[in-house]
């Protein structure tokens, strides 16, 4: 059973989705032993607590990105973490940090990467006039936003398309392929070759991993 920690700044739906995906016993080799924030106010702090989830707040103020990283890895070493699990974390993690827990680091972005990296990605492609857009899983390197990708979801960008309107179609995307990588990853169907992802999905329902090109 791989021991899955959880950093979150906010409402934390990805944590929430993955969790209910491995409560319904689709991901069956995982569990969710530990979720830390930044932000004492952060939603998924209390789905962690309504879950019988250790929820864990680590003050950030007058620290520098490296000290601070070094907290965050403690407290996971507490919890034998396997692997780390980026949802809404919104804080650029240190050399050490990455180091640390090299190639067990999982972050989701809400673009197709390489591109519209960085904050907002969803107003950026919006302005850049494309006509899809979507989200991307990928393990997390000392480049931001960039690493061995995963899996990604594709839904289009319509021309009356608000930032908020996008968000949200590519959230509901995320909410799939996010748990859907998480399986893959502990049932040892990920490993990388080459700095690139191989993954097997046999035997996964096609009707949960094929996203609707509508992205509902």
């Amino acid at each position: 059973m791989y021991r899955l920690g959880v950093l979150i700044s906010g409402r934390g739906s990805n944590f929430h989705s993955i969790l209910k995906n491995i409560q319904s016993g689709f991901i069956k080799n995982a569990e969710i032993v530990v979720v830390v924030s930044d932000k004492s106010n952060a939603k998924g702090l209390e789905i962690a607590k309504e879950n019988n989830i250790d929820a864990v707040f680590l003050d950030s103020q007058g620290m520098d990105r490296e000290t601070y990283d070094k907290i965050i890895a403690e407290k996971l070493r507490e919890y034998n973490v396997d692997y780390v699990v980026l949802a809404g974390f919104m804080r650029i993690l240190s050399s050490y940090f990455i180091n640390e827990f090299k190639n067990r680091i999982i972050n989701i972005h809400p673009a197709l990467l390489p591109s519209f990296k960085g904050l907002h990605a969803q107003r950026q492609a919006i302005e850049k006039g494309v006509k899809f857009s979507g989200a991307t899983v990928h393990f997390v390197t000392d480049e931001l936003d960039d690493g061995p990708i995963i899996m990604q979801s594709v839904v289009p960008v319509f021309e009356d398309d608000t930032e908020e309107e996008l968000s949200e179609r590519i959230l509901k995307t995320e909410h799939k392929i996010y748990p859907l990588s998480i399986k893959l990853i502990t049932e040892n169907r990920i490993k990388i070759v080459n700095g690139k992802v191989v993954s097997n999905i046999k035997g996964i329902d096609d009707d949960f991993y094929i996203i609707n090109p509508k992205g509902i």
